[in-house]
């Protein structure tokens, strides 16, 4: 079985005392493909970084993350748009809109998602979006620049069947993952009636470890949970699910 972890910040300083024993045990259990999500310039050193160790495993996004939009986002954006000039990514993300912890910056939120969302398009790549509280906003903004050029994941996706739907009607497909186990998740209920087509998986660690994790540090290893759960949703084996969900994310990304 072949699992790929779409999304995991295994640059996080969570990861800095035992970096390579969690890759290990990820390899172990068969997840050895991991997305690499941007936050913002502070991060992209370590990313480089990550890559060079593992180069064979590693497969890196650029973006500037919502949560790091404040007076000094364009700088930051400028940093992006040097970096898509430099070198190869297989993604641009996480992008999006976050008014979880604040809305101060929406406006700013706003414009730096639409920026990165045409440069996407420009460089023929796909974009994961991160949406917090913002479901309305992000689909705003997709409405305006749908097209078969837009295409990416709705990274960490917790909402209704019909905001599902909604996303998959924009080229999405749903990044599941450790929500997906939880008691007050709600996406299992519904998850069946999407097909498996239009989901990948992920653990978006160090953050949201599944169930009976939840609450600690999350791992690319514990994939796995995931996989069996949706097993359990689909009522097939967790190879398939894995298998399946690793040639969603070939088509997606393109590696």
């Amino acid at each position: 079985m072949i699992l790929t972890d779409t999304h995991t910040h295994l640059y996080s300083g969570k990861f800095d005392e035992d970096l390579s024993v969690v890759i290990k045990r990820a390899v172990d259990v068969g997840v050895n493909r991991f997305f690499i999500p941007a936050i913002d310039a502070s991060y992209t050193q370590k990313m480089y970084k990550l890559e060079a160790e593992y180069p064979d495993n590693m497969f890196l996004m650029t973006g500037l993350h919502p949560t790091s939009v404040n007076e000094n986002y364009k700088d930051e954006l400028k940093h992006v748009f040097n970096q898509l000039s430099q070198r190869k990514f297989i993604a641009i993300g996480e992008i999006g809109i976050d008014l979880y912890w604040d809305k101060t910056h929406l406006k700013e939120q706003q414009d730096a998602f639409q920026t990165q969302i045409r440069w996407a398009k420009k460089h023929k790549l796909p974009i994961a979006i991160h949406c917090r509280d913002a479901f309305d906003e992000i689909f705003e903004i997709l409405e305006k620049e749908k097209a078969d050029d837009l295409f990416g994941v709705f990274h960490c996706f917790t909402g209704t069947f019909e905001q599902a739907q909604r996303a998959i009607s924009y080229n999405m497909k749903l990044g599941i993952g450790g929500v997906v186990t939880f008691k007050n998740g709600k996406i299992d209920q519904y998850l069946h009636k999407i097909p498996l087509k239009n989901i990948v998986l992920e653990t978006d660690a160090p953050y949201l470890a599944p169930t009976p994790y939840r609450g600690k540090r999350n791992e690319s290893s514990y994939l796995t949970i995931i996989a069996q759960k949706l097993a359990d949703i689909y009522q097939m084996d967790v190879e398939t699910v894995g298998n399946i969900t690793t040639q969603n994310s070939i088509d997606l990304f393109g590696v």
